[in-house]
């Protein structure tokens, strides 16, 4: 994976990096047995990937992750579709708007927008588990509070892969984890974060959801690598969860970095670990 990572050239704007991102659909695999279509979720487009295997009813609510300025559809089709896969469900992949043309709460509106839609179609709320990685990760939380505040039916359970919670940048692990994270930089996240936030403060909890009132949330189930810089995102999001009555399990995973299940074609640890999402998807919509 490091040699991998080490051969992509570097890309300087914002357009530059997002077409880089997207060349993943060319790089990684596709599961062999899923078909893919365009949808409309209820504005925005989306992808529809559906495993020959999906039960009835099924469905996980995919956000993308990209720190909110980069990642689509097409960066992320081959890792939602194994999720797909390995969780028998169909996933909804939107391709929601991104920072800078699009600021906070841009994409909040429209994951809460997508799972609107869900609902409209007569999908059952305990069927649904929102899911997503990174600022993705981030956005799921986001949107479960955001659901719960506007008092629309909440989903069976959320799904935070190596979530980025905390757009202060605060944690210890942005330091400690530096050297042994080759993907991740904290003056990275912080130039993603001021495109995302525009002129919103960082500890609002709607853009932030570390701040926010977990209460009354579904069960939060969280990966997280040890020699990544977000770990202590990931680990504050489980403790507060906790502390605030939300099932929350905590998965670390030793020497893996940042969103290593997107390098499942190439890790065995990915694949592994995608298989562990999978059976929590299978046991919270079953």
């Amino acid at each position: 994976m490091r040699a991998h990572l080490a051969k992509i050239p570097p890309a300087n704007t914002v357009a530059e990096r997002r077409a880089q991102y997207d060349r993943a659909e060319r790089v990684f695999p596709m599961p062999t047995d899923v078909s893919v279509k365009p949808v409309q979720v209820p504005a925005i487009p989306a992808e529809w990937i559906e495993p020959s295997a999906a039960r009835e009813g099924a469905f996980v609510l995919y956000l993308h992750g990209g720190g909110y300025v980069i990642g689509s559809p097409r960066s992320h089709r081959h890792l939602a579709a194994s999720i797909a896969v390995a969780a028998r469900a169909s996933v909804v992949l939107p391709d929601y708007r991104l920072a800078p043309e699009h600021p906070f709460p841009a994409a909040l509106e429209d994951a809460v927008a997508a799972y609107r839609w869900l609902l409209d179609r007569g999908t059952a709320p305990r069927r649904i588990v929102i899911a997503g990685d990174s600022a993705g990760g981030g956005l799921t939380v986001a949107t479960l509070v955001a659901l719960r505040e506007r008092g629309v039916p909440l989903p069976a359970a959320g799904v935070c892969i190596s979530p980025w919670v905390d757009l202060t940048g605060s944690g210890a692990s942005y330091a400690t984890k530096a050297a042994s994270d080759p993907i991740v930089t904290r003056d990275g996240v912080m130039e993603m974060a001021r495109a995302y936030l525009g002129a919103t403060d960082a500890r609002t909890p709607l853009a932030s959801p570390l701040f926010a009132d977990l209460t009354g949330l579904p069960p939060l189930f969280i990966q997280v690598g040890t020699e990544e810089v977000l770990l202590d995102d990931a680990m504050e999001l489980a403790e507060r969860a906790k502390a605030a009555g939300v099932e929350a399990t905590l998965e670390l995973w030793p020497e893996m970095v940042h969103v290593w299940q997107w390098f499942f074609p190439m890790l065995d640890e990915g694949r592994t670990a995608i298989d562990g999402i999978g059976a929590f998807v299978q046991a919270k919509t079953a």
